[in-house]
């Protein structure tokens, strides 16, 4: 999966960060070349800032659909709240959008106990439309709160998949492959999800291939890096799609392909 843009970055850090549909469109393009086969889509408003705004994911939709092909990338749609939107209208939001797949993090959709009982009818929504649902947690507190809400069946379903998160938006917080250990000491045997790994800083690479090599799925752009391993400033996302693609053959692993990545994915 590559993530081009994310919520927090400009132009001002990168000249090649896609903002406008147009250009997430053509990141979508190159970084399908590269060999990514979904992509994790944030929007932005008409200033450049960060948006849940149906009609701008729909313009970003039929960009990377135009450039990149309609069957070349799952596209997850991101319900990043960025201390912009509350719970109500971050979930609000993803049912007017409706997307194939969307990403929730479980400390922004859960901030309180009083929270649960919207999000569990949110949770049975997006079971009920077969929405692919990949839940993001930050640390391994937040995996062992995915687990009980699993128990308690606030999140339902079988398709629910995991962003695993190495690092935090801090410039002292470079991610490393050890940054894994803890979460893999902490997945439940007894409730087997598919994981994904991102991370922050120019070890981002190293990160996910350890990730792929322990039988996780990687995901690579300029949302959380733009450094390539060598600690030179990357061209594109793609050009970091590149870089992970190369190795993962050495990682016994192999790139999945469109149709692979929405059933890793939980899509339709």
């Amino acid at each position: 999966m590559v993530s081009p843009t994310g919520a927090r970055r400009t132009k001002v850090d990168h000249p090649a960060l896609p903002m406008t549909a147009a250009e997430i469109g053509r990141a979508a393009a190159e970084a399908a070349d590269a060999g990514a086969n979904a992509i994790h889509v944030h929007v932005r408003d008409r200033d450049g800032r960060h948006t849940l705004d149906r009609d701008a994911y729909g313009e970003a939709t039929a960009a990377i659909e135009r450039e990149a092909g309609a069957r070349r990338l799952v596209i997850q749609a991101t319900s990043e709240a960025f201390g912009v939107y509350e719970p109500a209208q971050q979930i609000a939001a993803m049912r007017a959008l409706r997307p194939g797949a969307v990403s929730v993090a479980i400390r922004e959709i859960f901030p309180s106990a009083e929270q649960e009982a919207p999000a569990a009818d949110f949770f049975a929504w997006l079971e009920r439309e077969r929405i692919g649902t990949q839940c993001i947690v930050y640390n391994v507190d937040e995996l062992g709160y995915f687990y009980q809400l699993r128990r308690r069946g606030i999140i339902p379903g079988n398709r629910v998949t995991l962003m695993l998160v190495l690092g935090r938006y801090t410039t002292s917080a470079v991610s490393k492959p050890v940054d894994l250990v803890p979460y893999l000491q902490r997945l439940d045997p007894a409730q087997p999800h598919r994981w994904m790994t991102c991370a922050f800083g120019e070890h981002e690479g190293a990160c996910v291939l350890a990730a792929a090599a322990l039988g996780g799925d990687m995901r690579v752009g300029f949302e959380n890096n733009l450094q390539l391993a060598d600690g030179s400033i990357a061209s594109n996302p793609a050009a970091l799609v590149a870089q992970a693609a190369e190795l993962v053959p050495r990682m016994a692993r192999r790139l999945g392909t469109f149709e692979e990545a929405r059933v890793a994915l939980g899509c339709g």
